[in-house]
C-alpha cells in the first residue's frame, strides 16, 4: 500500500528540523510515498522549506490562512510570489474563509482570499482551501475565482450537495482523519456517496488525530488509518483504492511519480 499525505503542518508539528525529517522518514517507513507540507503563513512556510527541500518525498504548498488577515505580514504579495517561484512549490495554500474564529471582519477574509486566489490563477497553480463555517461565501467565491488548475477542498465538513458542488467546479475532496470518528455520521455518507475519484485523505497533522490514535499528536504516518477506515465504508480493497488515491494526490498537485 503506497499513500500520499495531501495535507501536514510539518513547522506546527515540530520546530526542529531534525524532528521535521524524523517524521518524514517515518511516514516512508510504512509507505507514505510523499507528502504536502502545508503552509499556513509565510514564516513557516520559509524556515520549513530550507529544513526539508532536500527531501524528495516533501512538496511544499505556500498560502496565508485567514488567521493572518489582519497581520499578514509586510509586503507580503511579493513574498507569496517568492515562495510560488520555488522547486517542489505546488500550489497555493492554504487560503480560504473562517467565519467559526472570526479573524477581522468577513469583508477583510473575503478580500484577502480573492487575492490569493488570483495569484494561484495567474500562475495555474491548484490551490488549497479553508472553509470553516463559511461554505456559502467560499462556494460563489470559487464560482468566479478558481483556478484552471482547480484545487482541494481540504478537511470536508460539509453535507452531500456541496460535495458534489465543489466536485463540479474542479475541487478533490479530501478527508482527514476525523473521517475515522464513529459519531462523524455525515463525512461517512458524504465519502459513501462521491466518487473515489475525486477524494483525497491528509493528516492536517498535528491536528485530527484518527481513532485508533486519539491522545497522540497526528503525524503523516497515521494516514493508514483514514485510508482503512474510507476502504471500509466504501466497501473497497485497501490496495485497489490506496492506488486511485495515490493516483489522485499526484493529479491534484501536478506531481509524477519519478519526482518523488
Amino acid at each position: 500500500m503506497k499513500l500520499f499525505d495531501t495535507h501536514c503542518h510539518l513547522a506546527l508539528l515540530y520546530e526542529d528540523p531534525i524532528n521535521q525529517i524524523r517524521v518524514v522518514d517515518e511516514a516512508k517507513r510504512k509507505g507514505i510515498v510523499g507528502l504536502a507540507n502545508i503552509a499556513t503563513n509565510l514564516m513557516d512556510f520559509f524556515t520549513c522549506y530550507k529544513n526539508t527541500k532536500h527531501l524528495p518525498n516533501v512538496f511544499h504548498t505556500i498560502g496565508l490562512s485567514p488567521s493572518e488577515v489582519i497581520n499578514p505580514g509586510r509586503d507580503w504579495e511579493a513574498k507569496l510570489e517568492e515562495g510560488l517561484s520555488y522547486p517542489k512549490v505546488v500550489g497555493v495554500g492554504e487560503i480560504g474563509l473562517d467565519y467559526y474564529h472570526k479573524y477581522g471582519d468577513r469583508n477583510a477574509q473575503v478580500e484577502f482570499f480573492i487575492k490569493q486566489l488570483e495569484i494561484a490563477s495567474n500562475r495555474n497553480l491548484p490551490v488549497v482551501i479553508h472553509n470553516r463555517e463559511a461554505g456559502e461565501d467560499t462556494k460563489n467565491i470559487l464560482k468566479s475565482k478558481l483556478s484552471s488548475a482547480g484545487g482541494i477542498l481540504h478537511c470536508f465538513s460539509e453535507n452531500i450537495q456541496y460535495a458534489k458542488d465543489m466536485i463540479n467546479l474542479g475541487l478533490y475532496i479530501s478527508f482527514a482523519g476525523n473521517l475515522t470518528y464513529r459519531n462523524a455520521k455525515n463525512l461517512h455518507d458524504v465519502a459513501r456517496a462521491i466518487p473515489i475519484e475525486h477524494i483525497l485523505i491528509e493528516t492536517d497533522s498535528p491536528f485530527l488525530t484518527p481513532h485508533t490514535y486519539r491522545g497522540k499528536r497526528n503525524q503523516p504516518a497515521y494516514i493508514i488509518e483514514t485510508a482503512k477506515f474510507l476502504a471500509e465504508i466504501k466497501n473497497m480493497d485497501i490496495e485497489e483504492m490506496s492506488e486511485i488515491l495515490l493516483q489522485n494526490s499526484l493529479k491534484a498537485f501536478n506531481i509524477t511519480l519519478d519526482e518523488i
